[in-house]
């Protein structure tokens, strides 16, 4: 398994430099064939929501689009799959950013009791706690 910086993934999915998303799109298509598929982290998730949302502009819709198709895509896998499935189910209607949906959730698959928080809108969220 080969895991991918923030930087190819975007490149991947913007297409803004055809060179980069060629070498990108290959490396994919290498590791796929031979039945490897490529690793995104959860850092690199995170920021790649930031880099779309800040730098290209993209919507929460798009971006929810976008993860969905990786998602569903069998030439990628994500570290800790499940909570990347369970924040973009949450993302659509929080009051909060991807990151803070899959830190709170992060924290509950670690069995921790709750995520203590100052932010207004994470606390609107069922796991996080008021310090």
């Amino acid at each position: 398994m080969l895991g991918i910086d923030t930087n190819v993934l975007v490149r991947l999915l913007i297409r803004d430099d055809a060179e980069q998303f060629a070498r990108a799109q290959e490396l994919i298509k290498r590791e796929s064939d031979a039945k490897r598929p490529v690793l995104i982290s959860l850092l690199v998730l995170v920021e790649t929501e930031w880099v779309l949302r800040s730098r290209y502009k993209l919507s929460k819709r798009d971006i929810l689009a976008t993860l969905d198709r990786l998602l569903n895509s069998r030439d990628v896998c994500f570290e800790d799959e499940s909570t990347v499935v369970g924040a973009v189910f949450i993302w659509p209607d929080a009051p909060v950013q991807l990151a803070d949906c899959l830190i709170g959730l992060r924290y509950r698959e670690l069995r921790c009791r709750g995520t203590g928080s100052f932010d207004a809108g994470a606390l609107e969220l069922p796991w996080f706690v008021s310090i």
